[in-house]
């Protein structure tokens, strides 16, 4: 296993505990807030944009561990009826428009976030360039995980999820 594909994998461990600690913390708040709504007739004010941010987090960082566990959703009628030469020359050209866009999604998510990074929220008063890195930091976790899979279709090699 070399260096790159390490980094993949760590990365992505990474990411996993993220998302469980995340989806924990939004499903306590959002129980909190039912419990608080219904049962004290109070609401907590923050709760809901807490949530939201929080599902906008997971959303990013359950995508690029999908990516890297080679669990998206995909049509590949075409592909498994081609001749295993064809299959490889596709998948390489797949995996180099993916880093395209995924370079799209650094440049224009560091873009973004510098737009708003005056801006804050109106419950929690964080500054939403925080809330709005999560666009480039997702894009360069998927841009390591493709490189990996980019090397390792060269070099003729299955990736493990």
């Amino acid at each position: 296993m070399n260096a790159l594909e390490r980094l993949s994998r760590s990365i992505n461990h990474w990411a996993e505990c993220s998302l469980f600690g995340l989806g924990f913390t939004m499903s306590i708040i959002v129980a909190a807030q039912v419990f608080c709504r219904y049962v004290l007739n109070h609401s907590l004010f923050w709760s809901e944009e807490l949530a939201r941010y929080l599902l906008v987090w997971l959303t990013f960082l359950g995508a690029s561990v999908a990516y890297r566990r080679g669990i998206h959703p995909g049509i590949d009628i075409v592909h498994v009826h081609m001749p295993a030469s064809l299959q490889r020359i596709s998948a390489i050209f797949i995996h180099v428009i993916s880093m395209v866009l995924f370079g799209v999604m650094i440049f224009f998510g560091v873009k973004f976030s510098y737009f708003v990074r005056l801006q804050i929220s109106p419950a929690l008063y964080l500054p939403k360039w925080i809330i709005f890195s999560i666009i480039p930091v997702s894009g360069l976790v998927f841009m390591v995980h493709g490189v990996t899979f980019l090397l390792e279709e060269i070099q003729g090699r299955d990736h493990d999820n």
